[in-house]
């Protein structure tokens, strides 16, 4: 008797246990996408927006903390004046949108 309880209580449900498992494995995806995945997604566009909307004179932050003035831009380049008479050549991807947004605040 006790044997037969055991394999009773043992037993696997009848069904619906994937269809569980495939919904909750599916909310999850949901959840990820939209806390993970999207935002990311929307930080690279403003990034890209920022950098392709600068211009020469803009007051702007590097990613390695530098503060300066546009004074030229290339395609891919740009030159900072970050000093009287002292430029420094970066890439437009070194251009940090959050802190060049503080300093913009600030001023």
């Amino acid at each position: 008797m006790l044997k037969g309880i055991l394999l009773q209580s043992t037993a696997a449900p009848a069904g619906g246990g994937w269809m569980q498992q495939l919904l909750l494995f599916g909310g999850i995806a949901v959840v990820f996408y939209f806390f993970m995945i999207r935002p990311q997604q929307k930080k690279q566009k403003d990034q890209k927006n920022f950098i392709s909307d600068i211009k020469k004179g803009d007051r702007i932050v590097t990613i390695g903390g530098v503060h300066g003035r546009i004074a030229e831009m290339d395609d891919d380049t740009i030159t900072l004046d970050v000093e009287k008479g002292a430029k420094i050549k970066f890439e437009k991807s070194a251009i940090s949108l959050e802190a060049s947004k503080k300093l913009a605040g600030k001023a």
